[in-house]
Protein backbone atom coordinates (compact mmCIF):
# COMPACT_ATOMS: atom_id res chain seq x y z
CA UNK A 1 0.00 0.00 0.00
CA UNK A 2 1.16 3.25 -1.21
CA UNK A 3 0.41 6.88 -0.85
CA UNK A 4 1.71 9.41 -3.19
CA UNK A 5 1.46 13.43 -2.72
CA UNK A 6 1.97 15.75 -5.50
CA UNK A 7 1.54 19.78 -5.18
CA UNK A 8 1.71 22.76 -6.65
CA UNK A 9 2.79 25.62 -4.12
CA UNK A 10 3.94 29.12 -5.87
CA UNK A 11 5.61 31.44 -3.59
CA UNK A 12 6.32 35.19 -3.10
CA UNK A 13 10.17 36.11 -4.47
CA UNK A 14 12.25 34.13 -1.30
CA UNK A 15 15.55 32.51 -0.40
CA UNK A 16 13.68 29.49 0.96
CA UNK A 17 16.94 26.87 0.51
CA UNK A 18 20.43 28.84 -0.01
CA UNK A 19 23.35 26.84 -1.43
CA UNK A 20 27.30 27.47 -0.22
CA UNK A 21 27.07 30.74 -2.15
CA UNK A 22 24.30 31.76 0.06
CA UNK A 23 22.04 31.48 -3.47
CA UNK A 24 18.93 29.82 -3.85
CA UNK A 25 19.43 26.37 -4.81
CA UNK A 26 18.54 25.68 -8.63
CA UNK A 27 18.76 23.07 -11.08
CA UNK A 28 18.97 22.40 -14.96
CA UNK A 29 15.50 20.45 -16.23
CA UNK A 30 14.04 20.65 -19.39
CA UNK A 31 17.32 21.98 -20.59
CA UNK A 32 16.39 25.49 -18.51
CA UNK A 33 17.00 26.41 -14.98
CA UNK A 34 15.07 25.78 -11.87
CA UNK A 35 14.51 27.04 -8.49
CA UNK A 36 14.66 24.09 -6.13
CA UNK A 37 14.28 22.75 -2.65
CA UNK A 38 16.16 19.95 -1.41
CA UNK A 39 14.61 17.28 0.05
CA UNK A 40 16.24 17.41 3.49
CA UNK A 41 15.05 21.01 3.59
CA UNK A 42 11.31 19.99 2.97
CA UNK A 43 11.46 16.92 5.20
CA UNK A 44 13.05 19.10 8.23
CA UNK A 45 10.68 21.37 7.51
CA UNK A 46 7.66 18.43 8.02
CA UNK A 47 9.24 17.37 10.91
CA UNK A 48 9.82 20.48 12.88
CA UNK A 49 5.59 21.82 11.75
CA UNK A 50 4.09 21.33 15.40
CA UNK A 51 0.73 19.64 13.70
CA UNK A 52 3.10 16.51 12.84
CA UNK A 53 3.37 16.08 16.55
CA UNK A 54 0.44 17.14 18.03
CA UNK A 55 -1.53 14.89 15.52
CA UNK A 56 0.91 12.09 16.34
CA UNK A 57 0.99 12.27 19.85
CA UNK A 58 4.53 11.93 20.37
CA UNK A 59 7.71 13.84 20.40
CA UNK A 60 10.01 14.38 17.37
CA UNK A 61 13.22 13.10 17.56
CA UNK A 62 16.23 14.91 18.73
CA UNK A 63 18.92 14.44 15.60
CA UNK A 64 22.63 15.83 17.01
CA UNK A 65 25.82 15.75 17.35
CA UNK A 66 25.58 16.78 21.20
CA UNK A 67 24.46 13.20 22.06
CA UNK A 68 27.25 12.90 24.92
CA UNK A 69 25.85 15.71 26.77
CA UNK A 70 22.52 14.62 26.39
CA UNK A 71 22.90 11.37 27.77
CA UNK A 72 25.42 13.04 30.58
CA UNK A 73 22.51 15.01 31.80
CA UNK A 74 19.87 12.51 31.71
CA UNK A 75 22.06 10.20 33.92
CA UNK A 76 23.08 13.27 36.31
CA UNK A 77 18.92 13.65 36.87
CA UNK A 78 18.59 9.98 37.54
CA UNK A 79 20.74 10.48 39.99
CA UNK A 80 24.25 9.89 38.63
CA UNK A 81 27.41 11.82 39.60
CA UNK A 82 28.09 14.15 37.26
CA UNK A 83 31.72 13.13 37.40
CA UNK A 84 30.96 9.54 36.99
CA UNK A 85 28.28 9.83 34.19
CA UNK A 86 31.25 12.27 32.33
CA UNK A 87 33.72 9.20 32.04
CA UNK A 88 30.98 6.36 31.22
CA UNK A 89 28.75 8.42 28.47
CA UNK A 90 31.47 8.86 26.12
CA UNK A 91 33.11 5.35 26.11
CA UNK A 92 29.16 3.49 25.62
CA UNK A 93 28.52 6.30 22.50
CA UNK A 94 31.47 5.18 21.05
CA UNK A 95 30.60 1.42 21.69
CA UNK A 96 27.09 2.00 20.56
CA UNK A 97 26.96 4.49 18.06
CA UNK A 98 29.84 6.83 16.66
CA UNK A 99 33.21 7.66 17.33
CA UNK A 100 33.82 11.36 18.87
CA UNK A 101 34.95 14.35 16.82
CA UNK A 102 38.99 14.54 17.13
CA UNK A 103 38.94 17.73 17.92
CA UNK A 104 36.08 18.21 20.17
CA UNK A 105 35.87 15.15 22.34
CA UNK A 106 31.75 16.37 23.92
CA UNK A 107 30.81 15.53 20.22
CA UNK A 108 29.78 12.90 17.87
CA UNK A 109 31.95 12.51 14.56
CA UNK A 110 28.73 12.22 12.63
CA UNK A 111 24.81 13.40 13.74
CA UNK A 112 22.90 11.07 15.87
CA UNK A 113 19.40 10.34 15.45
CA UNK A 114 17.06 9.01 18.27
CA UNK A 115 14.26 9.33 20.41
CA UNK A 116 13.64 10.76 23.58
CA UNK A 117 11.99 7.11 24.61
CA UNK A 118 15.24 5.68 23.10
CA UNK A 119 17.14 8.07 25.55
CA UNK A 120 15.35 7.67 28.56
CA UNK A 121 16.21 3.36 27.55
CA UNK A 122 19.55 4.03 27.22
CA UNK A 123 19.95 5.62 30.62
CA UNK A 124 17.74 2.67 32.19
CA UNK A 125 19.91 0.09 31.08
CA UNK A 126 22.99 2.28 31.64
CA UNK A 127 21.52 2.65 35.72
CA UNK A 128 21.00 -0.67 35.99
CA UNK A 129 25.08 -1.41 35.63
CA UNK A 130 25.88 1.35 36.91
CA UNK A 131 28.98 -0.29 39.27
CA UNK A 132 30.30 -2.12 36.93
CA UNK A 133 30.35 0.64 34.44
CA UNK A 134 32.24 2.76 36.63
CA UNK A 135 34.74 0.10 37.72
CA UNK A 136 36.90 0.58 34.76
CA UNK A 137 38.01 -3.08 35.07
CA UNK A 138 34.81 -4.20 33.97
CA UNK A 139 33.70 -1.04 31.89
CA UNK A 140 34.38 -2.96 28.47
CA UNK A 141 32.90 -6.21 28.82
CA UNK A 142 29.88 -4.37 30.53
CA UNK A 143 29.50 -2.00 27.25
CA UNK A 144 29.83 -4.99 25.23
CA UNK A 145 27.13 -6.18 26.88
CA UNK A 146 24.68 -3.32 27.04
CA UNK A 147 25.38 -2.46 23.45
CA UNK A 148 24.81 -5.94 22.21
CA UNK A 149 21.22 -5.61 24.42
CA UNK A 150 20.28 -2.06 23.11
CA UNK A 151 20.95 -3.27 19.63
CA UNK A 152 18.83 -5.91 19.28
CA UNK A 153 16.07 -4.13 21.54
CA UNK A 154 16.07 -1.32 18.51
CA UNK A 155 16.97 -3.19 15.52
CA UNK A 156 14.24 -2.85 12.51
CA UNK A 157 11.85 -0.77 14.99
CA UNK A 158 11.43 3.33 16.70
CA UNK A 159 9.38 4.72 18.65
CA UNK A 160 9.70 8.15 16.20
CA UNK A 161 6.76 8.65 13.54
CA UNK A 162 9.72 11.38 12.26
CA UNK A 163 12.74 8.63 11.76
CA UNK A 164 9.91 5.51 10.77
CA UNK A 165 9.36 8.00 7.97
CA UNK A 166 12.55 9.21 7.17
CA UNK A 167 14.54 6.46 8.25
CA UNK A 168 18.04 6.32 10.02
CA UNK A 169 21.71 5.21 8.95
CA UNK A 170 24.80 4.86 11.16
CA UNK A 171 27.42 3.78 9.26
CA UNK A 172 29.44 2.53 12.34
CA UNK A 173 26.97 0.73 13.53
CA UNK A 174 24.29 -0.47 10.90
CA UNK A 175 22.27 -2.51 12.70
CA UNK A 176 20.77 0.63 14.10
CA UNK A 177 19.81 1.77 10.26
CA UNK A 178 15.97 1.78 10.05
CA UNK A 179 14.76 2.03 6.22
CA UNK A 180 13.04 5.35 5.37
CA UNK A 181 9.18 4.45 4.54
CA UNK A 182 9.00 7.81 2.75
CA UNK A 183 10.38 8.96 -0.70
CA UNK A 184 10.81 12.79 -1.12
CA UNK A 185 12.10 14.34 -4.53
CA UNK A 186 13.06 17.75 -4.46
CA UNK A 187 10.71 20.57 -5.71
CA UNK A 188 11.49 22.49 -8.93
CA UNK A 189 9.92 25.09 -10.31
CA UNK A 190 7.34 23.93 -13.14
CA UNK A 191 9.15 27.10 -15.37
CA UNK A 192 12.05 28.69 -16.10
CA UNK A 193 13.63 30.90 -13.51
CA UNK A 194 15.74 33.87 -13.04
CA UNK A 195 17.85 34.90 -9.86
CA UNK A 196 17.45 38.07 -8.79
CA UNK A 197 19.46 40.05 -6.47
CA UNK A 198 18.50 42.77 -3.63
CA UNK A 199 20.86 45.59 -2.95
CA UNK A 200 20.20 46.18 0.65
CA UNK A 201 21.23 49.26 3.32
CA UNK A 202 21.08 49.42 6.47
CA UNK A 203 21.67 53.28 8.84
CA UNK A 204 23.21 53.74 11.97
CA UNK A 205 20.39 55.03 14.00
CA UNK A 206 23.15 56.82 16.35
CA UNK A 207 25.17 57.81 13.68
CA UNK A 208 26.40 62.17 14.01
CA UNK A 209 23.97 64.62 11.77
CA UNK A 210 26.72 65.68 9.72
CA UNK A 211 27.33 61.62 8.65
CA UNK A 212 25.88 60.88 5.20
CA UNK A 213 25.42 57.24 3.95
CA UNK A 214 24.67 53.38 5.18
CA UNK A 215 26.51 52.03 8.00
CA UNK A 216 26.14 48.39 5.96
CA UNK A 217 25.48 47.30 2.60
CA UNK A 218 24.94 44.28 0.60
CA UNK A 219 23.10 41.52 -1.78
CA UNK A 220 20.65 39.27 -0.91
CA UNK A 221 19.87 36.64 -3.64
CA UNK A 222 16.13 34.81 -3.75
CA UNK A 223 13.57 34.17 -6.89
CA UNK A 224 10.11 33.42 -6.95
CA UNK A 225 8.47 30.54 -8.05
CA UNK A 226 6.10 27.85 -7.98
CA UNK A 227 6.78 24.67 -7.37
CA UNK A 228 6.11 21.11 -8.31
CA UNK A 229 6.27 18.61 -4.82
CA UNK A 230 6.37 14.83 -4.72
CA UNK A 231 6.53 12.87 -2.01
CA UNK A 232 6.07 8.32 -1.90
CA UNK A 233 5.57 6.66 1.37
CA UNK A 234 4.89 3.39 1.56
CA UNK A 235 2.28 1.86 4.18
CA UNK A 236 3.87 -1.31 5.14
CA UNK A 237 7.07 -0.02 5.93
CA UNK A 238 5.84 2.52 8.14
CA UNK A 239 3.90 -0.26 10.25
CA UNK A 240 7.19 -2.12 10.15
CA UNK A 241 9.26 0.55 11.33
CA UNK A 242 6.54 1.57 13.99
CA UNK A 243 6.68 -2.61 15.30
CA UNK A 244 4.03 -2.94 14.63
CA UNK A 245 1.48 -0.20 15.17
CA UNK A 246 -1.23 0.55 12.97
CA UNK A 247 -2.90 3.07 15.43
CA UNK A 248 0.41 4.72 15.40
CA UNK A 249 0.87 4.76 11.63
CA UNK A 250 -2.36 6.00 11.08
CA UNK A 251 -2.08 8.74 12.96
CA UNK A 252 1.61 9.14 11.56
CA UNK A 253 -0.13 9.44 8.20
CA UNK A 254 -2.21 12.40 8.57
CA UNK A 255 0.03 14.14 10.78
CA UNK A 256 2.53 14.03 7.59
CA UNK A 257 -0.25 14.76 5.42
CA UNK A 258 -1.02 18.32 7.49
CA UNK A 259 2.64 19.02 7.68
CA UNK A 260 3.09 18.41 4.36
CA UNK A 261 0.43 20.61 3.28
CA UNK A 262 1.55 23.79 5.95
CA UNK A 263 5.29 23.29 6.13
CA UNK A 264 7.46 26.13 4.34
CA UNK A 265 11.05 25.96 4.57
CA UNK A 266 12.59 29.05 7.55
CA UNK A 267 15.33 30.36 4.85
CA UNK A 268 15.48 34.15 4.68
CA UNK A 269 11.96 34.08 5.77
CA UNK A 270 12.50 37.38 8.54
CA UNK A 271 13.78 39.43 5.55
CA UNK A 272 10.95 37.60 2.56
CA UNK A 273 7.88 36.09 4.51
CA UNK A 274 6.96 33.68 1.84
CA UNK A 275 4.55 31.82 4.02
CA UNK A 276 2.13 30.51 1.03
CA UNK A 277 0.07 27.22 1.12
CA UNK A 278 0.07 25.18 -1.59
CA UNK A 279 -2.94 25.91 -4.37
CA UNK A 280 -3.21 22.50 -5.05
CA UNK A 281 -2.49 19.02 -3.78
CA UNK A 282 -3.62 15.37 -5.12
CA UNK A 283 -2.81 11.93 -2.85
CA UNK A 284 -2.98 9.14 -4.59
CA UNK A 285 -3.32 5.83 -2.81
CA UNK A 286 -3.14 2.49 -4.51
CA UNK A 287 -2.22 -1.17 -3.35
CA UNK A 288 0.88 -1.72 -5.49
CA UNK A 289 2.66 -0.91 -8.43
CA UNK A 290 5.01 1.53 -10.29
CA UNK A 291 6.16 4.80 -8.64
CA UNK A 292 4.24 7.93 -10.45
CA UNK A 293 6.55 11.10 -9.81
CA UNK A 294 4.54 13.99 -12.37
CA UNK A 295 7.83 15.88 -12.74
CA UNK A 296 7.54 15.52 -16.70
CA UNK A 297 4.51 17.13 -16.59
CA UNK A 298 6.81 20.07 -16.30
CA UNK A 299 9.92 19.03 -18.95
CA UNK A 300 8.56 21.33 -21.00
CA UNK A 301 8.43 24.65 -18.95
CA UNK A 302 5.23 25.96 -18.17
CA UNK A 303 5.10 30.13 -19.20
CA UNK A 304 3.01 32.53 -17.79
CA UNK A 305 -0.67 32.55 -18.50
CA UNK A 306 -2.69 34.71 -15.77
CA UNK A 307 0.09 33.44 -13.41
CA UNK A 308 2.20 30.31 -13.20
CA UNK A 309 0.05 28.24 -10.67
CA UNK A 310 -2.97 28.45 -13.31
CA UNK A 311 -0.95 26.33 -16.15
CA UNK A 312 0.93 24.51 -14.02
CA UNK A 313 -2.15 22.62 -12.53
CA UNK A 314 -3.56 22.54 -16.22
CA UNK A 315 -0.06 20.59 -16.93
CA UNK A 316 0.15 18.24 -14.03
CA UNK A 317 -4.00 17.64 -14.77
CA UNK A 318 -2.94 16.73 -18.59
CA UNK A 319 -0.58 14.94 -17.43
CA UNK A 320 -2.10 12.54 -14.92
CA UNK A 321 -4.61 12.17 -18.19
CA UNK A 322 -2.50 10.79 -20.05
CA UNK A 323 -0.71 8.22 -17.64
CA UNK A 324 -3.58 6.97 -16.50
CA UNK A 325 -4.55 6.14 -20.06
CA UNK A 326 -1.68 4.99 -21.36
CA UNK A 327 -1.02 2.39 -18.42
CA UNK A 328 -4.45 2.38 -15.88
CA UNK A 329 -4.35 2.80 -12.93
CA UNK A 330 -4.06 -0.26 -10.27
CA UNK A 331 -7.78 -1.68 -9.31
CA UNK A 332 -8.27 -0.29 -5.53
CA UNK A 333 -6.87 3.08 -6.55
CA UNK A 334 -8.01 6.09 -4.55
CA UNK A 335 -7.37 9.60 -6.07
CA UNK A 336 -8.45 12.63 -4.43
CA UNK A 337 -7.66 16.12 -5.27
CA UNK A 338 -7.73 19.93 -3.78
CA UNK A 339 -7.62 22.68 -5.26
CA UNK A 340 -7.48 25.79 -3.57
CA UNK A 341 -9.27 28.07 -6.45
CA UNK A 342 -12.27 26.81 -8.08
CA UNK A 343 -11.52 28.22 -11.56
CA UNK A 344 -7.77 25.91 -11.64
CA UNK A 345 -8.18 24.41 -14.64
CA UNK A 346 -8.63 20.55 -14.62
CA UNK A 347 -9.72 17.88 -16.64
CA UNK A 348 -8.75 14.16 -15.64
CA UNK A 349 -8.70 15.18 -11.98
CA UNK A 350 -12.40 17.32 -12.00
CA UNK A 351 -14.24 14.24 -10.84
CA UNK A 352 -12.02 13.93 -8.01
CA UNK A 353 -11.73 17.13 -5.89
CA UNK A 354 -13.24 17.33 -2.31
CA UNK A 355 -14.03 21.19 -0.77
CA UNK A 356 -11.93 21.48 2.06
CA UNK A 357 -8.17 19.94 3.50
CA UNK A 358 -10.02 18.31 6.22
CA UNK A 359 -12.25 16.53 3.58
CA UNK A 360 -8.86 15.66 1.78
CA UNK A 361 -7.21 13.99 4.67
CA UNK A 362 -9.98 12.11 6.01
CA UNK A 363 -10.83 10.73 2.27
CA UNK A 364 -6.96 10.33 2.02
CA UNK A 365 -6.98 8.29 5.34
CA UNK A 366 -9.89 6.12 4.81
CA UNK A 367 -8.29 4.73 1.83
CA UNK A 368 -5.52 3.13 4.19
CA UNK A 369 -6.25 -0.40 5.15
CA UNK A 370 -7.98 -0.88 8.60
CA UNK A 371 -6.25 -3.81 10.17
CA UNK A 372 -2.88 -5.29 10.54
CA UNK A 373 -0.27 -4.47 7.25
Amino acid sequence: MFVELHMIQNFAPANLNRDDTGNPKDCEFGGVRRARISSQCLKRAIRNASVFSEITGVPTAERTKRFVSRLTDLLTEAGKPTSEAEAVVPDFVEAFASKLDNKEKSLTAVLLYFHPMELQEMTAALVESWNDLVDQGDRKATLKRITRTLVTQFKGRTSAPDIALFGRMLAENPALNIDAACQVAHAISTHRITMEMDFYTAVDDLRPDDTAGAAMMGFTAYDSACFYRYVRLDWDQLVKNLDGDTDLARRTVEGFLRAAAAAIPTGKQNAFAAHNPPAFMLAVVKPKGMAWSLANAFERPVHAKDGLTSPSVAALDAYWGRLTAVYGLEPGSYVVALSLDADLPLEALKGNCVATLEDWVEATLEALPAGEA
